[in-house]
């Protein structure tokens, strides 16, 4: 493995090399541009990005190379992205031209804002209104899960990438119990969780709900009560 860093602003992580379509070239361009890239995006061109796109990993963000192969792209692991599948990181094909040697502190993201719940929650509110992105974790479009991954890492703390994942690593917090602040996780019966978003009151919360919506902060719909499988917290 080498270890290397995130050079552009975002780097989005795909299922394969060719994964991406025409309309992704501004991302995997060697000056990739987040922005212009999800602006080009229309509700559809969004929700092909399924079965294409994994995460995002942002700037100078540690990621191992793993593998090579021809035309530029490299597969890594991202080391702050914890994921069952990997102990080492989230598993994901990049444009080796996204990357540089590693030359910044690797060992945590900088806390930009107090590693509490409440100032956790108050960052996620700013995104409001932002289209969902799957597999996004970044300002120009977040899916769920990376919502929470990306306003936890503002604090500093490193929390597993998918929806599952964080249902797993969290201390579960009996429902009735929970706090503003803490996540619910969703669930169809006999199936992983595939959904989460930050309480922000008795059965109400701030989430990405789904490909053609935007973030948005509401008492749960009918149809997420009936999948409200658990509450959880990540910091005391």
């Amino acid at each position: 493995m080498r270890l290397q860093q995130v050079a552009v602003d975002v780097t989005t992580g795909w299922t394969a090399p060719d994964a991406p379509r025409e309309i992704d070239a501004a991302m995997i361009a060697d000056d990739a541009d987040a922005r212009a890239w999800a602006d080009s995006l229309d509700t559809e061109a969004r929700r092909g990005l399924h079965g294409r796109v994994l995460t995002q990993l942002l700037h100078r963000e540690p990621a191992d190379v793993i593998e090579e192969a021809d035309d530029g792209w490299v597969k890594v692991v991202a080391r702050w992205q914890p994921a069952p599948e990997d102990a080492r990181g989230y598993p994901a094909w990049l444009r080796r031209a996204h990357l540089e040697d590693a030359w910044s502190d690797t060992s945590a993201p900088a806390a930009l804002i107090a590693a509490d719940r409440q100032a956790i929650l108050a960052h996620s509110r700013q995104f409001t209104g932002l289209p969902y992105l799957w597999g996004g974790t970044s300002p120009h479009g977040f899916d769920c899960s990376g919502l929470v991954h990306y306003c936890y890492r503002q604090a500093g703390v490193i929390v597993p990438r998918d929806a599952h994942a964080q249902f797993l690593a969290a201390t579960p917090i009996p429902l009735g119990e929970e706090q503003p602040g803490d996540l619910y996780f969703f669930a169809r019966p006999n199936a992983e969780v595939h959904h989460v978003g930050f309480v922000t009151g008795q059965r109400q919360m701030l989430h990405a709900p789904e490909t053609g919506s935007g973030i948005e902060e509401s008492t749960l719909a009918p149809e997420r009560h009936d999948t409200l499988l658990a509450a959880g917290r990540f910091l005391a």
